[in-house]
């Protein structure tokens, strides 16, 4: 994912290429500000699933004439799906960063039903504002020069493959700026035993400052947690080690790291439009293939089109498990990051993005040191 956002290096880049990204990174922040957050992130899955079906279509059917092999679906992937268009760290961060501002500004605008802080409404679509695509528009820029500077650095300078995944960690590095730029706590105060425990909203217990307090805490909960419906331990390694084999499955037989987390977010349609627990699972998919592509670096070739033909049976049951493996560990980051990050604020930090980061940087790092025989797909 990196090396297809890494089109215009920030490092020795030239000026008029610059402000192009600064542009479009702008508008892709407004853009995911108009239409909110999550709903930016799901274009993100079908823009993806788009550039990895033709991917895959190319791998199947060789060179197209005037095309260089897997050029156009890196486009789409990398310069649409990822880049300045919908990636997550610009379209999403940008919405994120309107609900953050929404949630203190604008508290009438909420919407009725919602029995979180308003701030932590990524569902919601803020039009065309223009205080609020500002926002969203420099909260995008901010997340597009956090990840070109850090991978120019890492590539450029330091001449080595970035250690993590950099998308992953613009995302969540904006939202956590967003809550001291808007008066929220960073982290915020833990109502029960401690920032791990739920028990405060499994209770149903008020916020300590719904009465008496600031008119934004009235009648919100005094523990949030990011999925009511996807946040006790066994049900969070349930759902990893299935959709980390699926992620894992998916690569084998296509070749394509991204399909099962383009599917994962164009899923999350269902949960924009109200179909109660649907599960969040695009941090699962993608490092559930992650595992099976270091799986396959031990028993086969990463680069054939078909993975599962070159590993054989034994290669394709070890990628599996993988899969399921680095799945499961996902989720349970995920769900640790949500606990202590996310409940006991009153805005969006985003449990996935950080799971992703986390288990690439440990990746990244055993790859480097020789323990893992590649760093997936960075």
């Amino acid at each position: 994912m990196n090396e297809l956002l890494l089109q215009v290096p920030v490092i020795g880049v030239e000026i008029k290429l610059f402000l192009l990204l600064v542009i479009t990174a702008l508008a892709g922040g407004a853009f995911g500000a108009a239409i909110g957050a999550l709903p930016a992130f799901i274009f993100t899955g079908f823009v993806v699933f788009l550039g990895e079906g033709i991917g895959v279509l190319q791998r199947q059917i060789g060179a197209v004439e005037g095309i260089p092999a897997g050029e156009l679906a890196a486009g789409i992937t990398g310069v649409i799906g990822f880049g300045a268009i919908t990636g997550p760290h610009i379209a999403f961060a940008g919405g994120v960063a309107a609900s953050a501002y929404a949630g203190k500004k604008y508290p009438e605008m909420e919407p009725a039903g919602w029995d979180y802080h308003f701030g932590k409404n990524i569902l919601y679509a803020f039009g065309t504002k223009p205080d609020i695509l500002a926002v969203g528009a420099i909260f995008g820029l901010v997340g597009m020069l956090i990840t070109q500077v850090a991978n120019g650095v890492f590539i450029n300078v330091l001449g080595t493959t970035p250690p993590t995944d950099f998308i992953a960690v613009s995302v969540f590095a904006t939202a956590f700026l967003a809550r001291p730029v808007f008066g929220y706590p960073i982290v915020g105060k833990p109502a029960g035993d401690g920032f791990l425990d739920m028990s405060p909203f499994e209770r149903e217990e008020s916020h300590p400052e719904a009465e008496g307090g600031p008119e934004e805490h009235a009648g919100r909960l005094a523990t949030e947690p990011w999925l009511p419906h996807q946040y006790k331990w066994a049900n969070v390694a349930t759902i990893g080690l299935v959709g980390g084999v699926l992620g894992g499955y998916i690569y084998l037989q296509t070749g394509s790291i991204f399909m099962g987390y383009g599917i994962s977010a164009i899923s999350l349609l269902f949960l924009n439009l109200g179909v109660e627990k649907i599960p969040v699972t695009h941090h699962i998919t993608l490092l559930g293939s992650t595992g099976a592509v270091i799986a396959v670096g031990a028993y086969g070739d990463i680069g054939a089109v078909t993975p599962l033909a070159s590993v054989g049976t034994t290669g394709a049951l070890v990628a599996i498990v993988a899969a399921g493996v680095f799945g499961a560990a996902s989720g349970l980051l995920g769900e640790l990051t949500q606990r202590l990050f996310y409940s006991h604020s009153g805005t969006h930090v985003d449990p996935p993005a950080m799971a992703i980061a986390i288990m690439m940087l440990i990746v990244g790092i055993l790859a480097i040191l020789g323990v893992l025989p590649n760093a997936g797909y960075l």
